[in-house]
């Protein structure tokens, strides 16, 4: 699996709010838990839950080969029987997503892409078992999905708290929206936006500041 835009965005967008203990669910081959681990203090401990193997070892190898491996825990499970001895003031999540369309072929790609082993209920119901209560959640999802997940997450109790949309022009619909939620009702919702280039191929000064910790040509 290529680094995606996705996860380059919610790893550097993720308002940390002093958090020590952090889950990354569906972790892929770990970006989002190491960028985590860069931006969080060596207090910080950061555990990173994927189903698919050879991702899982992917990550593994990854995280032991970063900076941080005392702060990043890999673990191989589908998080609907993940069941840690504490729970988490961060949790985080580039989930599947495609819960209707036509499947690929590739069974890692299907994983990674489709809602087959877990859907955004079964997703929030575990985040609703594994997160503390002052703690907070965070997702990236397409503009449909996005929006259907705020109102699936708020039908079970979960409040959306900060949304950003991400589009790749000014002139383009939103393609992503960045959310945040938590278990207390939000009054004033924090709202944003990011474009990813202002002219041509040249990224705007909002993503580069955002995301230049984590890029060499940034």
């Amino acid at each position: 699996m290529k680094v995606g835009t996705d996860g380059v965005l919610l790893g550097a967008w993720v308002n940390l709010n002093k958090a020590t203990t952090l889950l990354d669910v569906g972790t892929g081959t770990g970006v989002i838990a190491l960028m985590l681990a860069q931006r969080t203090t060596s207090a910080a401990t950061i555990t990173a839950v994927e189903l698919e193997h050879d991702a899982f070892l992917q990550a593994v190898e990854n995280v032991a080969l970063s900076p941080w491996p005392e702060k990043v825990v890999v673990a191989q499970s589908a998080i609907q029987n993940y069941f840690p001895n504490h729970k988490f003031d961060l949790i985080v999540s580039n989930p599947p997503y495609f819960q209707n369309s036509q499947k690929p072929p590739d069974e890692k790609r299907e994983l990674s892409r489709h809602t087959v082993t877990l859907s955004f209920l079964e997703l929030i119901e575990a985040v609703q078992r594994l997160l503390t209560d002052q703690g907070k959640f965070n997702v990236i999802l397409p503009n449909h999905e996005g929006m259907a997940f705020v109102d699936l997450a708020a039908k079970n109790n979960f409040y959306c708290s900060r949304q950003w949309a991400f589009r790749t022009r000014q002139e383009k619909p939103v393609e992503r929206w960045l959310l945040e939620f938590s278990r207390q009702p939000t009054i004033d919702k924090e709202k944003g936006e990011i474009v990813l280039y202002k002219a041509a191929d040249v990224w705007s000064d909002t993503y580069k500041s955002l995301t230049r910790a984590f890029y060499l040509k940034a």
